[in-house]
C-alpha cells in the first residue's frame, strides 16, 4: 500500500530494509505483503509452483516406510504475495548431510507441490533437487524483523482452534509467560513398527550398494517443556521437545553419564535457552493425525 500510493517513500523503506537484511531475503511482509494473520490456504491441484521461504525448524529425524529417514522442516514464507507458515515433508535425512545444504535461518527457494495427503494447510511436498540457498539472516536483530510479527502468546486459544475447527492453523510461535521447567528422561527406543522401517530401509540401500549408511539410531534422551501461556485461563501445558539441535547435542554427550548428560543438556535447553536474560519463544506444532497434540520444534532465544 505504501509502495502503491507514496512511491518515492517506499522505494526508500525498500532500500533502508535490503541495506539492513540483505537483497536475497527481501522486505518485510507487514509493509509490502498480505498480513502475517490472514489464512493460509493450499492451491488447488498438483503443480509445482516456486517457493522462498525462511527456514526456522529442522525436527528430529524419524524412520519412514515410504522416505527412509525423514525430517519435518517448517518456516516462514517470504514470497511477498503469500505470507505465513509452511511445513516441508518429506525431507530425507540424508539429503541434508551434504555439508552445503540449508540450515536454519538459511533463506531458500525451491519448487514443491500442495501436500494432498495432508490436511494441514501449511504443509507442502518438496522437490529436494530444486532447493537453492539465497541468503542467510546472521543475527538475532535480522531474524527477529522476520519473526516477531508471527508471535503469539495464546497456546489455548491455538487448541481451541484445531479441537473446535479442523484443520486450523497447525504452525506457530508462542511466547510462555512462564517456563516452569523441563522434563528429561531416558528414550525407551524405537518401537517395533518404527524398527522394521529402519529394517526394511536399510536392506533397500543394501539392495543398491550402499552399505556406508547406518541404520538411524534412537536419541538417548526424551523432552518435556512445562509452561504456561499468555491466556487467562492457562492451566500449563507440557510439550515433548523435537528439535534436531536437542538430538545432536545428547550425541556429543555420549561418553557422559546419564546424570552429567542431563545436568548438561538442562543447563542448555533451560538455563541457557529460557533464562530470565532470554526474550524466549517456542515454535510449535502438531501431528497430521492428531491435530490437537503440539510439540516444541525449537526455541527463538535473543537476549532481551
Amino acid at each position: 500500500m505504501i509502495y502503491a500510493l507514496f512511491p518515492a517513500i517506499g522505494e526508500r523503506v525498500r532500500a533502508l530494509f535490503t541495506e539492513t537484511w540483505g537483497a536475497t531475503v527481501g522486505v518485510q511482509q507487514s509493509l509490502f505483503g498480505p498480513e502475517p494473520s490472514a489464512a493460509v490456504t493450499k492451491p488447488m491441484g498438483d503443480h509445482l509452483h516456486r517457493l522462498k521461504a525462511l527456514i526456522l525448524v529442522k525436527a528430529a529425524p524419524n524412520p519412514s516406510h515410504t522416505h527412509g529417514e525423514t525430517v519435518c522442516v517448517a518456516g516462514i514464507r517470504t514470497d511477498l504475495q503469500a505470507a505465513g507458515w509452511l511445513r516441508l515433508y518429506p525431507v530425507n535425512v540424508r539429503a541434508l548431510d551434504d555439508p552445503n545444504a540449508f540450515r536454519k535461518y538459511d533463506v531458500i527457494e525451491f519448487d514443491a507441490r500442495p501436500a494432498r495427503n495432508d490436511p494441514r494447510c501449511e504443509s507442502w511436498r518438496p522437490v529436494l533437487t530444486t532447493i537453492r540457498t539465497v541468503g542467510r539472516l546472521k543475527s538475532w536483530r535480522q531474524r527477529a524483523a522476520w519473526i516477531d510479527e508471527h508471535v503469539g502468546d495464546s497456546m489455548c486459544d491455538l487448541l481451541d482452534a484445531v479441537r473446535d475447527h479442523p484443520p486450523a492453523r497447525s504452525l506457530a510461535a508462542i511466547r510462555p509467560r512462564e517456563i516452569d521447567g523441563i522434563t528429561i528422561d531416558a528414550h525407551p527406543g524405537w518401537t517395533p513398527e518404527e524398527q522394521a522401517k529402519i529394517t526394511n530401509y536399510v536392506a533397500q540401500l543394501g539392495l543398491f550398494g550402499d552399505t556406508s549408511r547406518r541404520a538411524l539410531e534412537a536419541p538417548r534422551f526424551k523432552a518435556w517443556y512445562r509452561y504456561r501461556c499468555g491466556s487467562r485461563r492457562c492451566r500449563g501445558h507440557r510439550q515433548g521437545l523435537i528439535d534436531w539441535e536437542f538430538v545432536a547435542h545428547q550425541r556429543r554427550l555420549s561418553g557422559w553419564d546419564d546424570a552429567s548428560a542431563k545436568a548438561e543438556l538442562r543447563s542448555r535447553w533451560l538455563d541457557g535457552m529460557c533464562g530470565d536474560d532470554k526474550d524466549t519463544v517456542f515454535y510449535v506444532g502438531n501431528q497430521a493425525k492428531r491435530q490437537h497434540v503440539f510439540s516444541v520444534l525449537g526455541l527463538f532465544y535473543p537476549s532481551r
